[in-house]
């Protein structure tokens, strides 16, 4: 089958939108839409006409036209099916199918079409995976938009402390004006020359202390205190809400300062928070001229049972180069795992090309007379995987709760590394325990602790590796319900990708020259439980 173009035409065969996935001109394909009314057949029940070289399958949409240009060689079922996909794709994304409402999402369908039909072959994809992949969302973008909401906060808090210090300074000086009058007025009335030295001396250097914030006026010191303390606040509120955002844990306490203390910008301070408790203890990586960030975000669950209930890889990954005469270069990824299939949906840049099908995995721009941007990280690469496939578990847990008949619970739980691609590190396996009881624990490896705030038993290990990939623990604990011991949660930071993704090298496109580079992949968990 091969899908040569896809369209929305009105009913006298003008184009709505419509895209190509083969080389067409747009005279060309203009010509095919015009003589595509002329050839619907009436009083006739069919889906598909031909010509002498292209078949249409079409199907009416209110007052416009759904159809699939293809060759005559094409499967018309797998045609059919493809064009019912196509238009459930356009009644999910618009509220109605008129041309103004076509028009005004023309940019979001055309996206969903290349997701559906790829060099003009069907893709395995049913709506919500094209629904999903269009609603990927970027993590960075939303660290960006929470600072710059909060500098928008900060500034207006800034003015208003402002505002309130200027009044505070002009009704002191108003005091101060209304203090000195009546004994300048008598001292006038008396004669002499006090009487007279008293009035410029008041209006020359009342201002002073008040312009030059002078430490000796107590309403004058009262203001700055105040100002600082405002802003302390506003600090405590950017970093919550950032950390609210990264799922990190309010370890902000070291950053009050003294009252008084000059305030430095706030930007920074919640990204290293954020960055620091991203990292945990991965170790760090020194980067060179072409720099690759590869981070994947992990959210499944396991049935107690065994088994995968749902799982979702996303990943990215951002080319940073900082020396402009390496910006011509491709990346040259490492082949995929056998072992993972073909469901991982890979989306390049716009300006980055496809993967060509049965050949090497190349990261390139589409003109190889353009070059990378400069001192700024592009996100060239994102893919995703949703489903059950329990291929993509990096970390197996097993927990088994054996009720006694002396009311007490056995429980044995242990972990194995199923994927050898990452190295976890910070591992945090988090067991609930009933109301009211406390665990005697016999056997363990890494180290453990009661966390008094949710009532459970945390796990920690250190390091999960292919060297050391396995451990257990036994403890015994009050309470006869096997229930009460889920969700077991898990959490930890890993090196390396679940997807297999990996930069295997970095050449020049003018030479073929290597480049050096450096590589950060790391893994982010988002949600791992077993229920």
């Amino acid at each position: 089958m091969v899908v040569l173009a896809a369209s929305i035409c009105t009913k006298g065969g003008k184009a709505v939108i419509s895209r190509q996935f083969r080389d067409m001109s747009r005279a060309r394909i203009e010509s095919l839409l015009a003589s595509f009314p002329k050839l619907i057949p009436t009083n006739t029940q069919h889906t598909s006409v031909e010509t002498a070289d292209v078949r249409y399958v079409y199907q009416p949409l209110e007052d416009l036209y759904i159809l699939l240009i293809t060759n005559k060689a094409s499967n018309i079922l797998q045609d059919i099916e493809t064009l019912h996909l196509f238009a459930r794709v356009v009644s999910d994304m618009c509220r109605s199918a008129e041309q103004r409402e076509i028009l005004k999402n023309a940019f979001e369908l055309l996206g969903a079409f290349d997701e559906i039909v790829s060099l003009g072959y069907r893709e395995q994809v049913n709506l919500m995976q094209v629904r999903n992949v269009l609603e990927m969302e970027s993590h960075e973008e939303k660290i960006q938009d929470i600072i710059a909401r909060n500098k928008e906060a900060e500034a207006k808090e800034e003015l208003k402390r402002r505002a309130k210090q200027l009044e505070m300074q002009r009704r002191e000086q108003q005091r101060r004006a209304a203090a000195g009058g009546p004994s300048a007025a008598g001292s006038y009335l008396g004669g002499g020359m006090s009487g007279y030295s008293a009035v410029p001396q008041r209006e020359y250097n009342a201002p002073t202390p008040v312009r030059t914030a002078s430490p000796a006026p107590s309403s004058l010191r009262a203001p700055a205190f105040k100002g600082s303390g405002m802003k302390l606040g506003a600090k405590k509120t950017q970093q919550s809400a950032l950390l609210d955002a990264l799922g990190g844990e309010a370890l902000l306490s070291e950053d009050m300062s003294t009252p008084g203390t000059p305030n430095v910008s706030n930007t920074p301070e919640p990204v290293h928070v954020a960055s620091k408790n991203e990292r945990g203890s991965l170790p760090p990586v020194d980067e060179e001229s072409v720099h690759v960030v590869i981070k994947e975000f992990l959210s499944l669950e396991l049935m107690r049972e065994g088994g995968l209930s749902n799982l979702e890889l996303r990943g990215d990954m951002n080319l940073q180069i900082s020396d402009p005469a390496l910006g011509r270069v491709k990346l040259g990824l490492a082949p995929a795992p056998a072992t993972f299939g073909p469901e991982l949906q890979f989306k390049q840049h716009p300006n980055v090309a496809k993967f060509a099908s049965n050949r090497d995995r190349v990261v390139a721009l589409k003109d190889a007379s353009r070059s990378f941007p400069i001192g700024q990280p592009l996100a060239v690469l994102k893919w995703r995987y949703a489903g059950k496939d329990e291929t993509y578990v990096p970390l197996s847990i097993n927990c088994w709760p054996t009720p006694s008949n002396d009311g007490t619970c056995d429980v044995n739980i242990e972990y194995e590394l199923e994927n050898e691609n990452v190295t976890l590190y910070d591992v945090v396996i988090s067991i609930p325990l009933p109301d009211g009881s406390y665990p005697t624990v016999s056997s363990h490896s890494g180290e453990w602790q009661l966390n008094s705030s949710s009532h459970s038993l945390d796990w920690n290990i250190p390091l999960i590796n292919a060297e050391e990939r396995c451990g257990s623990m036994e403890f015994s604990v009050g309470g006869d319900d096997a229930g009460v011991f889920f969700p077991v949660k898990v959490s930890f930071v890993a090196q390396g990708s679940i997807a297999g993704v990996k930069v295997a090298s970095v050449t020049r496109v003018d030479n073929g020259e290597d480049v050096v580079y450096s590589e950060d992949a790391t893994v982010n968990v988002e949600n791992y439980a077993v229920v």
